[in-house]
């Protein structure tokens, strides 16, 4: 039967996040290098990062390293070394959005980034064709979409199935840049997706009365984890989590959560297999995996399906964390909150006022009992009888029928934290006697030691001492399953011997599955030499195209494209009529507003913060909104 090899792709912000994916269940992880990352705050040295692939490689996960911002000519051999000595530190493949990478000669695999804008059929044929070794693709693709690139190209395409969404299509935000120098295609976006915003002028419904001011670029956050198994079915090899600026606790969680889902899924579908290694301890997380718990806007599984309400997140961009109950009784300083969910000491709770603001307040003390007990500023009771005092330091604003969240659950933080993670290498050992001493064998590796063999006067104590010495592997990433031993006669093996044997072929071992895994990118590295151009979709490029280079132009030029125009990153202006994102999310859908149900809205539509105003423009043939300088 023929197999496909499914990855769970995690983010690591550094190497002990990028380590902690790994023994959480992650397939491989990206990280940034020492510079030109999307994510400029999230650098990493390449000694940090060959520590991060030696760990990576005793699994025979993967390593990218995100060199996925525009690169001026100032800047080209700085990421060309970079390039180089990630590929000997033992990266597996670097993501990519400048087009200069792939005209210069480099052994390394390159991915296209999301930055590049995939989502077509040509544009993913195209970069197949030009030797890209995986495809990430747009996030606003749907499932038909997908199945239908699947059939016309052979390239590995990944696709984000969890974390934040940026509004617009990746690589064409330049609102960020227009409105504080901020580029987001080098790495410095602020967000201002996340703020408030004025509709202007409001039309009559559903924005004059309650949503003005509001979070209307803001979107929830992704979560396809229900549709797995239909993404494996169009095509998708990948699952990326999105958050390289995430701490460890949120990637434990939601890496455990994916790799979960994924077993779940290879149990009844054998065509489907993890692609690193299968010979591991099956993985047991030592705390509740549950997303909700990390953070989150709410949860969306985008366009998946195609255009639905409620993917946005207008009241707040903060998290929110995971539903706790409801308000059954509160005066201005005390509430109850009828729940099945235990409450801890430390908990933080948070609810939407009935101005949409989101309010915080914590969990001081847990009583036990079936009354709430109101001391001091409040009190919280839930389900199991548990009876919370809440401190809010002012009345807190809630009413009764309230929903109310916990963003941070105190216990379960702590387990999150302390937790390792319990990936481990099964292996099987043999201890034999030699001539001169005894080996130690994990096949294919043996250890021999000469020393002095000395009977032993209680055979079945000293067998059993051996046993208990020889499976104990402490730290290490090996798991003895099994122990046979062939002695000619018990013998009373010292546990400093015993200690030496395993030292050694710990290492023996570690270096081995290091340099297989180092050899296997080998046959990944190759790109097509000496094939003629392959026409780029279109002949010409707009600043949209992002060209910053004099050596992405020639990439181009090469490939068909005649004009080029310079990108906003290069010769940047405030001037009017600029496309400063093209997004799928529409605010008139999203605020029943949309004209094929409402054909009376029809006047120009602004968006305002502070400032900055900006005229909307919506194509409803394509189904899809601009933002445009005016």
């Amino acid at each position: 039967m023929k197999t496909t090899a499914i990855e769970l792709l995690s983010p690591a912000k550094d190497v002990q996040v990028g380590i902690a994916a790994i023994n959480h269940g992650a397939d491989a992880v990206y990280i940034g290098g020492p510079a030109f990352g999307a994510r400029e705050k999230a650098g990493n040295t390449i000694q940090e990062i060959e520590r991060l692939c030696r760990h990576a490689a005793l699994f025979d996960a993967k390593v990218y390293v995100t060199l996925n911002t525009l690169l001026y000519d100032s800047e080209l051999e700085q990421a060309r070394q970079i390039a180089l000595d990630c590929w000997n530190a033992g990266v597996d493949a670097l993501i990519v959005q400048d087009m200069a990478l792939a005209q210069m000669d480099l052994p390394i695999p390159l991915h296209a980034s999301t930055q590049c804008d995939n989502l077509t059929v040509e544009k993913v044929k195209f970069l197949e064709s030009v030797g890209f070794s995986q495809v990430v693709l747009g996030r606003e693709l749907s499932i038909d979409q997908i199945c239908e690139i699947r059939l016309q190209t052979t390239v590995p395409l990944e696709f984000f199935v969890h974390g934040a969404l940026c509004v617009s299509h990746s690589g064409q935000c330049f609102l960020s840049q227009y409105i504080g120098n901020r580029s987001a295609n080098r790495g410095a976006c602020a967000q201002p997706c996340r703020l408030p915003w004025e509709l202007e002028p409001s039309p009559p419904g559903p924005l004059s009365s309650g949503r003005r001011g509001r979070h209307l670029l803001c979107l929830k956050d992704l979560n396809n984890s229900a549709h797995l198994e239909e993404l494996m079915d169009a095509g998708i090899t990948s699952f990326k989590i999105e958050g390289r600026l995430k701490d460890a606790d949120y990637v434990k969680n939601v890496t455990a959560y994916y790799r979960q889902r994924l077993d779940a899924i290879f149990e009844k579908r054998p065509e489907y297999i993890q692609s690193s290694r299968r010979d591991t301890s099956r993985y047991v997380p030592s705390f509740e995996v549950n997303p909700e718990k990390s953070f989150n806007r709410g949860f969306t599984d985008h366009f998946i399906h195609g255009r639905q309400p409620g993917i946005d997140s207008p009241f707040t961009p903060k998290s929110m964390g995971e539903y706790i109950g409801v308000v059954a009784w509160c005066n201005s300083v005390q509430l109850e909150i009828a729940t099945d969910k235990p409450l801890h000491n430390g908990d933080g709770l948070c609810f939407l006022n009935g101005d949409g603001e989101l309010i915080g307040f914590r969990a001081d003390v847990v009583r036990i009992g079936t009354d709430p007990v109101r001391i001091g500023m409040g009190a919280v009771r839930n389900g199991m009888g548990a009876v919370c005092k809440v401190s809010t330091n002012r009345p807190h604003g809630a009413s009764r029928g309230f929903q109310i969240y916990r963003n941070y659950d105190i216990e379960w933080q702590r387990q999150v934290d302390a937790s390792k993670g319990n990936r481990k290498i099964e292996i099987n050992l043999v201890l034999s006697e030699t001539d001169d001493g005894f080996e130690l064998r994990a096949e294919p590796f043996t250890i021999h030691l000469s020393t002095q063999k000395i009977p032993a006067t209680n055979p079945e104590k000293a067998l059993e001492n051996i046993r208990k010495k020889v499976m104990q592997w402490g730290d290490t990433v090996f798991n003895p399953v099994n122990l046979e031993m062939h002695f000619s006669q018990p013998y009373l093996i010292p546990a400093s011997v015993l200690g030496e044997m395993k030292r050694n072929l710990v290492e023996q071992m570690i270096e081995s599955l290091i340099e297989q895994h180092r050899d296997s990118r080998q046959s990944e590295s190759s790109r097509p030499t000496n094939v003629s151009p392959v026409p780029y979709p279109e002949t010409t490029l707009s600043y949209l195209g992002n060209v910053t280079n004099h050596l992405a132009e020639e990439f181009y030029r090469k490939h068909g494209v005649v004009e080029i125009e310079e990108s906003l990153e290069k010769s940047f202006s405030k001037v009017p009529g600029l496309t400063l994102m093209t997004t799928h999310h529409c605010i008139r859908y999203a605020n029943g507003m949309c004209l094929k149900n409402h054909p009376s809205y029809t006047g120009p539509l602004y968006l305002r913060h502070g400032e900055n105003t900006f005229r909307l423009e919506f194509d409803c043939k394509q189904c899809i909104m601009k933002v445009i300088s005016v």
